[in-house]
């Protein structure tokens, strides 16, 4: 991952140095009552999160409970409650990013926008890739937490991975970081060997913590209201068709590049025999649209 900013992730000001702060949530005791209070009606009282930690010493269960006060856990008139820091703890061992590192292959009964043939997808390293078999073609390869696989079937998987690279995207495209909420930016490139199945593609970087969202030029379209509106003028609702359908979401050849200083880049999206050509700046707004 290419570095953004400069600064050390340790420097901090007015705030726990990140150190301290991993190190005291570094104790079994202590995760536990993050859980207990995750799965307690809160505010919890003193002696109810003892229960259902199961901790009979009770000094020794006060003094934990008292470090992780204040950065992981409120304490109010009526008991104590997770911050949203605890909470973001809680949820990171529950995704499985910290614990687990399963392999996944699925069979996905669609066909390749190059070659038609079936693609499949496989799932290692917290990524979820799709793509042909046949012709080596990418249809997306994209983050997906472990915890998204507990308890679903291979049908309920994509679904989900579906939404979720909608979401990841569109907010990105956005100027919201979805792995932090800090400001992105946006910039084209052009990248012959792509993962995505594309040789153009829309970049948006953190400027706060760095992280990068790749994707095909198209793929911020598909929460536009013009494309929206009329892909539901021909009968189909994007909101329930899986974006690697979609050529213009994993593919260039619907995009063609008018100018890139400053950028323009129409994207031909076809519906029910009729093409909206959408023309879109370096940062994948709307210029304008036009119906062929």
């Amino acid at each position: 991952m290419s570095q953004t900013r400069t600064e050390d992730i340790q420097e901090c000001e007015d705030c726990v140095p990140p150190a301290d702060a991993f190190s005291i949530i570094g104790n079994e005791t202590r995760l536990s009552v993050l859980e207990a209070l995750w799965r307690l009606e809160t505010p919890a009282r003193f002696s109810d999160v003892r229960a259902e930690v199961g901790m009979r010493d009770s000094a020794q269960f006060n003094y934990h409970l008292g470090e992780l006060t204040d950065q992981f856990v409120r304490k109010t008139d009526d008991g104590y409650e997770l911050r949203t820091a605890g909470v973001r703890v809680v949820q990171s061992v529950l995704a499985g990013s910290f614990t687990e590192h399963p392999r996944r292959e699925i069979d996905i009964d669609d066909p390749c926008v190059a070659c038609g043939a079936t693609l499949s997808a496989h799932y290692q390293d917290e990524q979820l890739t799709v793509e042909c078999p046949a012709c080596g073609h990418g249809h997306g390869e994209y983050s997906f937490p472990p915890g998204g696989l507990h308890d679903r079937t291979d049908e309920e998987v994509l679904e989900a991975f579906n939404q979720r690279v909608r979401h990841l995207h569109c907010l990105s495209k956005d100027g919201v970081c979805p792995a932090c909420n800090g400001r992105t930016e946006t910039r084209i490139q052009r990248e012959e060997d792509c993962c995505l199945g594309t040789d153009l593609q829309a970049v948006h970087v953190c400027q706060q913590c760095a992280d990068e969202v790749c994707s095909a030029v198209g793929l911020g379209l598909l929460d536009q209201s013009p494309v929206v509106g009329f892909h539901r003028e021909h009968g189909v609702e994007l909101s329930e068709t899986p974006y690697w359908r979609l050529d213009w979401c994993v593919s260039s050849e619907p995009v063609t590049v008018r100018s890139e200083d400053p950028w323009r880049l129409r994207v031909d999206v076809e519906a029910g025999g009729e093409t909206m050509r959408v023309t879109l700046d370096g940062d994948l707004s709307i210029v304008e649209t036009e119906r062929v």
